[in-house]
């Protein structure tokens, strides 16, 4: 019986979360690059995948745990509040070493992206991360896996932790703008924000964050015709708001019950498409979690990301219970998902209630 979200302990979401993200990626792996829907549904019958099988999943889940092992290493883990440029040099080493890791890994054989693995290189040839980073690409590489952001309760400190993560790899302004609002959609709904509320608080959100000074961006700025870092990520929000108001438009109407998610909010191969087709997935079916999965899955684009953004989402919002039970033991890195839940979310002040 699916948990009531009201009542949902704080670590309840956060298992949520982690275990829902690979749920997702794991239902949507084998049909991620068949863009042709109508085959999904009759490899699938009758509406596209709806069981994780062996619960195989990709880099979208082995590299959020490798987000979740470096925010581990920092100063934030250790209940502390350290400024920005306290915190970066720390953060830049954890994920330079777990990225580096990741990219050796003998499991890191699905079907990874090409911005991570050239910007992963470089990093482990000790480039620093704004030479490291492929400034053109706005890949959803960037935010499918900034989920352990979500926990930090600062809002400038989460802010930072998920426009970093993906500025190491992906330097585009709408990769940072859109791996922020993931984060803070994640956020938002752990605190229990409703569903119906989350488009117009990220719009709240947006608007206010157009006025942030972010120098730790100068070496990016640098580069780029924009003089200041709200000028850079200019671009970011502007691309992010227009796609988040497809999405809003669609949830509200419907998108019919055979209609491919992605004709409405993008192919979800960039990262503000893999947000808001998430997004709209989640908004069409909040109380139906395999649905909203199937939903993702079945869609004539990056079919594992987006489903891995919706898994995120919904555990956020209906906690760990929301899925069949046998899911838990067949999902893939099961230990060290539940591991990272069970380390990171009570210093973050999410406990058991």
């Amino acid at each position: 019986m699916m948990s009531d979200p009201v009542a949902l302990s704080d670590l309840q979401r956060v298992r949520g979360m982690f275990l829902e993200a690979a749920y997702g990626d794991a239902l949507a792996a084998p049909v991620e690059f068949t863009r042709d829907v109508a085959a999904i549904r009759r490899a699938y019958p009758p509406a596209g995948p709806g069981d994780i099988h062996q619960g195989r999943v990709t880099d979208d889940t082995q590299m959020m745990l490798a987000v979740g092992r470096a925010l581990a290493q920092t100063v934030v883990l250790r209940g502390e509040q350290p400024s920005l440029r306290e915190l970066l040099p720390e953060l830049e080493a954890a994920l330079r070493a777990e990225f580096t890791e990741w990219l050796h890994d003998p499991e890191n054989n699905r079907a990874p992206g090409m911005t991570c693995l050239q910007a992963c290189r470089a990093l482990e040839q000790k480039q620093p991360w704004y030479a490291a980073t492929v400034r053109g690409s706005k890949g959803c590489g960037a935010n499918m896996r900034v989920q352990p952001a979500a926990l930090i309760r600062s809002q400038p400190l989460r802010s930072f932790v998920a426009q970093f993560q993906a500025a190491v790899t992906h330097g585009h302004p709408t990769a940072l703008a859109a791996s922020d609002l993931t984060a803070q959609s994640l956020r938002l709904l752990l605190d229990g924000t409703p569903p119906a509320q989350l488009l117009p608080e990220l719009s709240r959100y947006m608007a206010a964050r157009r006025q942030d000074q972010s120098l730790w961006l100068e070496p990016l700025v640098a580069q780029s015709p924009a003089t200041t870092s709200q000028q850079y990520l200019q671009r970011g929000w502007d691309e992010c708001q227009a796609v988040l108001d497809l999405a809003r438009a669609a949830a509200e109407r419907g998108i019919g019950e055979h209609a491919d998610p992605c004709e409405f909010t993008g192919e979800g191969w960039v990262a503000e498409e893999a947000l808001a087709t998430g997004l709209l997935c989640f908004l069409l079916h909040p109380a139906d979690p395999v649905r909203a999965l199937q939903c993702a899955a079945t869609t004539s684009g990056d079919s594992d990301s987006i489903a891995c953004i919706t898994g995120s989402l919904l555990g956020a919002h209906l906690g760990a219970g929301a899925f069949p039970g046998a899911w838990e033991s067949r999902i893939e890195y099961h230990r060290e998902l539940e591991d990272l839940a069970r380390t990171l979310a009570p210093r973050f002040g999410a406990e058991e209630n």
